[in-house]
């Protein structure tokens, strides 16, 4: 890591390979390493290719709140039995009315099934019951999107459960640690603006970036048609 002031990290891939050799030392039994696309990808690619583990995706929406779409009143998973979690302060201070949460969950339940095809064509998600997993994703700001993950991650029966990020704040660690058996951040820097400040190049992950570090990882095939467009 870089002095104090300067950024943790050089790149999504720098933030992996750090993380990867911190995992190596927890004595993983044939872990499953689970990106949050898009962001965590590039970082999960590098956990995944150290470890010699396989690499797959943990898709999870954000619900955003109304007219303000990029603030979130709570998360969704995909998955046959997807888990939502809410923010329970935003609900509460903006109120949405139960048709407009039934008619956002459906929305987002839509773009999880639309960007699993897009990105893991017919590819079903992976049985994880009685597997050691490792989420790992770019960094927390809220914790939204990963305590949704968690969550859903639990109700499928896993073995051991790692959460891997590369930065975080403090207070977001802490909740982690009561859903995840073994939380590795490298860093809780005070304060804690926004996970793109601690990185010196934090441009955006493509979805073309997703399928290839994907098909890079796992072999799929070369003709895998990318569809997941924002």
């Amino acid at each position: 890591m870089w002095a104090s002031g300067r950024a943790l990290f050089e790149d999504r891939r720098d933030a992996g390979q750090q993380l990867a050799g911190v995992l190596k030392g927890l004595a993983l039994s044939d872990p499953i390493i689970l990106a949050l696309p898009r962001g965590g990808v590039p970082v999960a690619h590098e956990v995944a290719m150290a470890l010699h583990a396989p690499l797959d995706l943990m898709l999870v929406r954000k619900l955003g709140a109304p007219g303000h779409s990029e603030y979130g009143i709570g998360a969704i998973t995909d998955g046959a039995n997807p888990r939502t979690v809410f923010n329970e302060d935003a609900v509460a201070f903006l109120r949405p009315s139960p048709a407009y949460i039934e008619a956002e969950t459906k929305r987002q339940l839509e773009e999880l099934e639309r960007r699993r095809r897009a990105y893991l064509g017919g590819r079903p998600p992976p049985d994880l019951a009685g597997r050691t997993v490792v989420l790992v994703d770019d960094g927390i700001a809220t914790g939204g999107t990963v305590k949704a993950a968690l969550m859903g991650l639990r109700d499928m029966d896993v073995k051991r459960l790692v959460l891997a990020v590369p930065v975080a704040p403090a207070s977001a660690i802490v909740e982690m640690r009561q859903l995840a058996d073994d939380v590795v951040c490298l860093a809780t820097p005070e304060p804690f603006l926004a996970v793109g400040q601690h990185y010196r190049d934090f441009s955006q992950t493509t979805d073309e970036e997703v399928v290839s570090l994907l098909r890079s990882a796992t072999g799929y095939p070369e003709d895998r048609e990318v569809r997941a467009e924002d």
